[in-house]
């Protein structure tokens, strides 16, 4: 949150499971695709926003099988949940107002007389949230009936003045009960809420979302929302009850971040030309020195190289060596330091040796500082997925212009590497950046 220093050029707002992570894609092409687009042109000076009905334990567990991205907000539990950066620190304004009116023993005692309804794993309960699982059957039957429970026990005991809820259903099953101000649209609102009061708020926002429990995210004014092309039936046709003929809410065309990507594009919010839409690195050409682009295009080349989906060329491993100043040095995560042509020269031998394998690289929170009026400090996590493991360095280099022409492109200067804890590789020897 602190290196947004202004406005928000983009911030995205993203429903997780079948919205930006797609299930029926194993090999996540379309996640990837994105991140790449996220990582080279948005997120220097952009919000992403994850907002998922997970709990905070789930969440973590998907990111482990998953090559997501790091969000600058996680809102979770639908909507009940905000926290900040990768260390998830929470938003205890957010807890203070949700507290308001809400009393979870009330709400789990009355439950308790529903046979219809089947709680949860104990991680899903949340100190807001109570879900449950229901028959998409009875759904709507219990929900009437609990809803007439809930507010008889607050008249009753005179509690109504502390007893405020809302029942969501979504996904055929789920059955989440939550306080009255809470949910994806309301955490959404108070986050903008505060970026005006802060005096930056996002100069566009794009909401995405497959399922009922994502409607509230297309309620707020002035955002821009698209619905995947999987998107559920309770949610297109809570679009046709309340949202239809909105030119700002859009059903996509692609599934799940593709779709992301291409609501960018309908809306004309920036770039949706991901660097993996580009055949070959060598002939796209910038406008400007980015050097977030440089940081994707570098390791999306490494991993097509060793997947061998590009030719054995040599024109490509000059082509990098020109891109490394001739002194460049690269220290290995173990330690170890050679320069980057060393690394280059090594690479060579090992052109298609993960062909047909499970192997993917991306880089996350990629963030460049100019120290000179060519030259800028990078840093960014760089992720290999081998096999069944997966591995990643906090990286940390330098890169300069190599002229006043964008054409002219850029150079690497230094590269240095340390193992995130808990993602070693026991052996770094065909670790080559």
């Amino acid at each position: 949150m602190d290196r947004i220093t202004m406005a928000a050029r983009l911030m995205i707002v993203s429903d997780l499971d079948h919205t930006m992570v797609d299930h029926h894609d194993p090999e996540n092409i379309s996640l990837l695709r994105f991140n790449a687009l996220w990582e080279s042109n948005y997120r220097h000076d952009s919000l992403l926003v994850f907002s998922t009905g997970r709990s905070p334990t789930l969440y973590k567990q998907l990111r482990k099988e998953k090559p997501m991205l790091t969000p600058d907000i996680a809102i979770m539990s639908v909507g009940t949940e905000i926290t900040y950066g990768s260390s998830m620190l929470p938003d205890d304004g957010w807890v203070e107002f949700l507290n308001q009116k809400w009393d979870r023993k009330i709400i789990t005692e009355e439950t308790s007389k529903f046979s219809e309804l089947t709680l949860q794993a104990e991680t899903e309960q949340r100190p807001h949230k109570v879900s449950f699982y229901v028959d998409k059957t009875k759904a709507q039957i219990v929900m009437k009936e609990l809803s007439d429970c809930l507010e008889k026990r607050g008249v009753r005991l005179n509690l109504l003045p502390r007893l405020d809820v809302k029942i969501i259903y979504s996904g055929g099953m789920d059955l989440d009960i939550l306080p009255q101000g809470a949910g994806k649209g309301q955490a959404l609102a108070y986050l903008l809420k505060k970026f005006k009061t802060e005096g930056k708020p996002p100069i566009n926002t794009l909401v995405c979302g497959d399922s009922g429990n994502d409607a509230e995210l297309f309620s707020i004014p002035e955002v821009y929302g698209v619905m995947v092309s999987n998107a559920q039936e309770e949610l297109l046709q809570w679009h046709a009850e309340n949202a239809k003929g909105n030119p700002n809410i859009i059903h996509a065309k692609e599934r799940c971040a593709a779709g992301i990507i291409e609501a960018i594009g309908r809306f004309k919010l920036g770039s949706n030309t991901s660097p993996r839409d580009c055949a070959d690195f060598m002939e796209y050409k910038l406008d400007i020195v980015n050097p977030c682009y440089e940081v994707v295009n570098f390791y999306l080349f490494y991993e097509r190289w060793r997947r061998g989906e590009i030719d054995n060329c040599e024109t490509y491993i000059a082509s990098l060596k020109a891109s490394c100043d001739p002194s460049a040095n690269f220290v290995l995560p173990s330690g170890v330091e050679k320069t980057l042509h060393e690394c280059l020269h090594t690479m060579k031998g090992y052109h298609g040796d993960q062909k047909g394998k499970r192997f993917r690289v991306w880089v996350d929170r990629v963030l460049s500082t100019p120290i000179g009026s060519n030259t800028w400090l990078l840093k960014f996590d760089k992720w290999e997925l081998s096999g069944d493991g997966r591995y990643c360095c906090v990286t940390t280099g330098k890169i300069s212009a190599k002229g006043s022409n964008p054409s002219e492109g850029c150079s690497w200067v230094n590269l240095q590497q340390k193992w995130l804890e808990g993602f070693e590789m026991k052996d770094d020897s065909t670790w080559f950046f």
